[in-house]
């Protein structure tokens, strides 16, 4: 089996192509590939992305950021077709304009890929080794409901877990059926599919790191108490899982660089997951503390909605950034308050399975309140929060 360790053993120069490159995970990739440590292995790796990155970018002498809107296939050829020396493609991107279960989120996911491997296939097709593609756990229900007991119950979904139908699809599926028809006996691929990902994004639709930085700050600030609003399951017991974007990172790495995960055949999926269960009951006084924020004895609300009580503080936090010499941001570049009141009030148990992926020996692990007080801390560091 190959371990964690076994990419770093093989130098051939490798070529990256990250599409999503300003994202939360594509730009921890970047950062990876592009280090010291890595150069000799990485010897180029191109960024793809719609628009530049406004914090901290990359600027490294193996790394090529491309400006491209992926949705429009004339620009992609254009800007993407001197692509030749790609030897692996990471898709950490998705088209986030239309509600994630519909049939034009679907449709317009499956235009990006498209796009892309038409212009960067006929070029690259004598280099390119691997595709590695993100999804996520949501690969494994249906978020439109009717939700019943069955969602309820404490199971831990695997990649051989069956799809579930939906009225209007899942572009994940799409992405899927997509490689295997481009890709089938040509280039290997696997599919790393995280569970809630932690990380520092200013371009992150799901960004729970955002999310928690934001609404901290602003309790601090206002000397509001720092409390949960959501559901006492939530609160209470293991209903997500965590994926550090460290840890996801370095899993597409492990998973494009040995040829003991993948063949060309068929593709490979694996959950991609921190490993151990947490709750935010245990995790929430820390966090208070933390931010310097009144913590209650009851910290938890059933009542509280974060779509309401955060929607007249985009004020505040412009306030906030200038009094504290922040990147300039708006609220919403960071926190997306539907995003937040969905996961603490989740009707189903999303958890994976990690017994796959361990078994083909990749042991990293993070737990969860270690994640978030990491990217905290990082934030502060790049000045995105006090």
């Amino acid at each position: 089996m190959a371990t964690i360790e076994s990419h770093k053993a093989t130098n051939n120069g490798h070529v990256a192509a990250i599409f999503g490159v300003t994202g939360v995970v594509g730009k921890e990739l970047a950062r990876r590939l592009t280090s010291a440590s890595s150069k000799s292995e990485w010897k180029k790796v191109y960024g793809i992305a719609r628009n530049p990155d406004r914090v901290n970018p990359i600027n490294r002498s193996n790394y090529h950021f491309i400006q491209c809107d992926l949705l429009n296939r004339f620009e992609a050829h254009q800007r993407l077709s001197s692509l030749r020396d790609v030897t692996h493609v990471f898709w950490v991107t998705w088209a986030s304009q239309y509600g994630y279960d519909s049939r034009e989120c679907c449709e317009q996911n499956k235009a990006m890929m498209v796009n892309a491997l038409n212009a960067v296939l006929p070029k690259a097709k004598s280099s390119l080794k691997h595709f590695s593609l993100q999804t996520g756990l949501k690969h494994y229900v249906c978020l439109q409901g009717p939700f019943n007991n069955e969602e309820s119950k404490v199971r831990f979904y695997s990649e051989e877990s069956p799809r579930v139908s939906s009225e209007n699809g899942n572009f994940y599926y799409d992405l899927e059926d997509l490689l295997k028809e481009r890709l089938r006996n040509k280039v290997a691929w696997t599919i790393q599919r995280p569970g809630l990902i932690m990380g520092s994004s200013c371009r992150s639709v799901y960004n729970i790191m955002g999310c928690l930085g934001v609404y901290g700050t602003i309790c601090r600030h206002l000397k509001l108490p720092f409390v949960f609003g959501g559901t006492k399951k939530c609160w209470e017991e293991f209903v997500l899982d965590g994926s550090d974007v460290r840890l996801v990172a370095e899993q597409h790495i492990w998973a494009a660089t040995n040829k003991d995960v993948y063949d060309t055949t068929n593709g490979q999926a694996f959950n991609c997951l921190n490993g151990p269960g947490f709750t935010w009951k245990e995790i929430w006084p820390i966090l208070g503390k933390n931010f310097g924020a009144q913590v209650p004895n009851d910290m938890f609300s059933g009542e509280l909605c974060y779509t309401r009580a955060m929607a007249d503080k985009g004020k505040v936090w412009e306030e906030i950034v200038e009094k504290e010499g922040l990147v300039q941001t708006k609220m919403e570049d960071l926190a997306n308050w539907e995003f937040l009141d969905s996961v603490f009030r989740c009707p189903f148990r999303l958890l994976g399975s990690r017994d796959k992926v361990d078994r083909f020996g990749f042991t990293l692990r993070y737990k969860t309140l270690d994640s978030i007080l990491y990217w905290l801390d990082l934030m502060r560091d790049d000045k995105i929060i006090p």
